[in-house]
Parts: C-alpha cells; sequence; structure tokens
C-alpha cells in the first residue's frame, strides 16, 4: 500500500484536544502543543519479541519509502505521521500498534498545519478537514471501582519479596506495578479524560493512542534533526497545600538516599543508553524536583547530539525499558517482575507517543495512565523498590499515583 500524504499551514485552531471529532481519536499535547489525529490511513500490528520496536522502525521506514510526501511545512509531526503504544514487555499478549491517521492537525513553534494521509489516491485539500471545536463532553452517570488484579494486602507481600531479593545482593532495583479495574454505567469518552488530564497537568504528555489514555510526566525520547532529549524520573513524594510543608516535603526527597539511588539507577540505564549514538550528551548533574499537580518527583534532563541519523524508533528500542520502569539490572529486573508482579502489564509503562516518515518524533512513557474499553476501563501505578524500602510507604506512591487517573475518569468509590 503506498500512501499520500499532503500538508498545509493553518490557522490557529486552538484548543487541539477539544478539536478531535470522534473518540476514537489520537494525542499527544504537551504545553499546549502537539498532534491530534483521527481516521485510520494505515495500521501497522508489530508481534512481540525483543527487537519489536527495531522493527516497527523498519515498517515505518517502508510504509515513508514508498509514499507520495508534499509537505511546504517541514515541522515536527508534519507529513507522514504515526502514532505508537508499545508493550512493555516482549511476550506480553498486548500488541505494539503504529497507527497512520487520515487527518492529523497539529502546532509546534507557534505555526499551526493540517494533513490529510490517503491510501488509495492523493487525499483532498488539508485545510479543508479541520473540525470546528466539540462542546463539552459529559461524564459517564456513575464510575465504580471493580477491584485489583491483586488485592493491596497480597501487593505489599510481593513487595516484601523483592526487598529481601534487594537486600540479599540479587539486584539493585525492581519497578513493581498493580491495576485498579473501575466501571461505568455508560462508555468512557476518552476525549473527556484527556481534556481534564491536560486542564490538570499541562506540563505533562497528554496522550490518546489506542485506547491508551494519560497525562506522562515522562519522556522516554524525544528527536528532532540530530537533537535528542529525554527526562527521566524516579523518586516520589506528595505535595501539600501549605507551602512550607510542601517545601518541607521537596527538601526530605532530595535527602532521601534511598529515592536519590533509585534515581541514579534510572539515569544510569538512560545514559548508557543514549551515549553510544550521541556526539555529545549533557546530563544535568544533579537531579531536580518536578512538581505536578498531586505528587513530586526527582527529575534530570538528558540533552545529546546525534552522531548518525538514528530513527527515533531504534532509540526506543535501546531506551525501553528504563530502569525507571523496569529496574536493574534490566534482565534480572524484568524476570523478578514476571515472577512477582502478577499481572501483564500490556502497554502500561511502554513507549506510547508520535513518530514521523522523518525518523522524528516524542515518546512518552505510558505513566499515570489508564485503558480504556468501553464501559470499563484499566488504571496502572508501579513503585520502584529498593533494599531500603518499606512495603507501606511503595503502596501509599501508588496510591498517588492511581489519583489522577481516577479523578480524570470521575471515579467515586
Amino acid at each position: 500500500m503506498s500512501l499520500w500524504v499532503r500538508t498545509r499551514e493553518v490557522a490557529d485552531p486552538g484548543d487541539l484536544l477539544a478539536r478531535l471529532p470522534d473518540r476514537a481519536g489520537l494525542a499527544m499535547i504537551t504545553d499546549g502543543e502537539g498532534l491530534i489525529g483521527w481516521g485510520e490511513a494505515l495500521r501497522l500490528s508489530i508481534p512481540g519479541g525483543p527487537d519489536r520496536f527495531a522493527r516497527a522502525a523498519r515498517a515505518l521506514e517502508d510504509a515513508a519509502a514508498s509514499a507520495t510526501v508534499d509537505d511546504p511545512v517541514a515541522l515536527p509531526g508534519s507529513g507522514l505521521v504515526a502514532f505508537l503504544a508499545g508493550t512493555f514487555a516482549p511476550d506480553s499478549e498486548a500488541e505494539t500498534t503504529l497507527v497512520v491517521p487520515e487527518r492529523v492537525v497539529g502546532r509546534r513553534d507557534g505555526r499551526a498545519f493540517a494533513t490529510a494521509i490517503g491510501a488509495s489516491g492523493p487525499p483532498a485539500d488539508p485545510t479543508d478537514a479541520v473540525p470546528r471545536a466539540q462542546v463539552a463532553l459529559a461524564d459517564p452517570p456513575r464510575v465504580r471501582e471493580r477491584g485489583a488484579g491483586l488485592d493491596e494486602v497480597a501487593w505489599l507481600d510481593r513487595v516484601a519479596k523483592a526487598v529481601d531479593r534487594l537486600r540479599a545482593g540479587e539486584l539493585g532495583k525492581v519497578v513493581l506495578a498493580r491495576d485498579v479495574g473501575v466501571w461505568a454505567d455508560e462508555p468512557f469518552d476518552p476525549r473527556a479524560v484527556a481534556r481534564r488530564l491536560a486542564a490538570r497537568f499541562p506540563g505533562c504528555h497528554t496522550v490518546m493512542v489506542d485506547g491508551m489514555v494519560g497525562a506522562s510526566p515522562e519522556l522516554l525520547v524525544g528527536r528532532r534533526g540530530p537533537q535528542v532529549r529525554s527526562r527521566v524520573l524516579a523518586g516520589t513524594t506528595g505535595r501539600d497545600a501549605d507551602p512550607d510543608r510542601d517545601a518541607a516535603l521537596a527538601r526530605a526527597l532530595r535527602d532521601s538516599r534511598k529515592d536519590r539511588e533509585e534515581h541514579d539507577h534510572a539515569v544510569a540505564s538512560a545514559r548508557a543508553a543514549l551515549e553510544p549514538v550521541c556526539a555529545a550528551l549533557e546530563v544535568d548533574p544533579e537531579p531536580w524536583v518536578l512538581r505536578l499537580a498531586n505528587v513530586a518527583h526527582l527529575a534530570t534532563d538528558l540533552r545529546g547530539a546525534l552522531a548518525d541519523p538514528v530513527p527515533v524508533l531504534d532509540l526506543v528500542q535501546d531506551l525501553h525499558p528504563t530502569a525507571a520502569v523496569c529496574g536493574t539490572p534490566t534482565a534480572l529486573a524484568a524476570e523478578v517482575i514476571a515472577e512477582l508482579e502478577g499481572l501483564d502489564r500490556g502497554r502500561y509503562a511502554g513507549p506510547i507517543g508520535w513518530v514521523c516518515g522523518r525518523g522524528e518524533g516524542e515518546v512518552a512513557i505510558a505513566l499515570r495512565c489508564a485503558e480504556v474499553a468501553g464501559s470499563t476501563a484499566r488504571l496502572f501505578a508501579g513503585a520502584g523498590i529498593m533494599p531500603g524500602s518499606r512495603p507501606e510507604s511503595e503502596l501509599e506512591e501508588t496510591r498517588l499515583k492511581l489519583e489522577a487517573m481516577r479523578r480524570a475518569l470521575g471515579v467515586t468509590g
């Protein structure tokens, strides 16, 4: 199949998420900039395996090589673009998907553009396809929890087992996640969830891809030309409405030996993946505190210049999974997760975002997210387990993280 792609500059569309015309839309929005898409010109389903993102890169390259692209705009996200939802584990029952939409509207660097993509011939003028802003979206009348895949007492026991293995020196860190199911009287509208998340967490990456919706604070990798960047988060504390108590929480996070060691593992894994492909790489000398509406994290930014034009999906292949969502050493941590966690993460903690035919893109880690299917949703949260971890504290961390999606979905009990 050969795709036909046309991109043109358009007037500023305002709130991009408000323009999505249907609930199956696609999006990645950060601080009001980014992309939305709808329709499906091409879907690439990538079977599991440790090389799935490299295979996704080759599949997108093949689609780009046969495409006819008319893109005078040449901004990140213009031209041929696909939205990615990748699995965390290579043996997950879920699939890694790349969806090329029929229509895209984006805003970057103060300029807006629209793209039309056709699979059977030249598409219509993309400037005629920008939808009107949607009215306010109603919530389902009742949303309730239907229980966790593993109850809290059992999860505490799994964390305690992990701590024993860490203290025995088997590994340095492991991340354990848990999931919670919710149901509603009527189908969820992911657009409403995404708009609520974007309003509360504007600096996060609000994503909607193939049933996944969330607001991730962590950028796995972004590539624009030869420039690459990544943001590593590990180490978490709550927030407080009182400024003095909130500042004290931030200081305690910075001074926490356990959180700092956890964070250092995550930074080291990202650095190890990026250094071999970068001619130069800058890493923040010290972590800083990223404050979100409900939690704060230790954060480190990495910025580099590629030695060669490596496609962003190949960078995803090299980076995923980082110690921030898996542990260290990676292979052993993944084995412990499979043994103790008791769930298939699917695309939770996997790469999610957009990639383009030029090899550029922005790929976050699917955190603070839910997998939505009709009137049900599955929420996820994880915690980095270290030798000094207390299971009860790690459980509280997951509760804090789950609160963001509970609130966005309108869970009342």
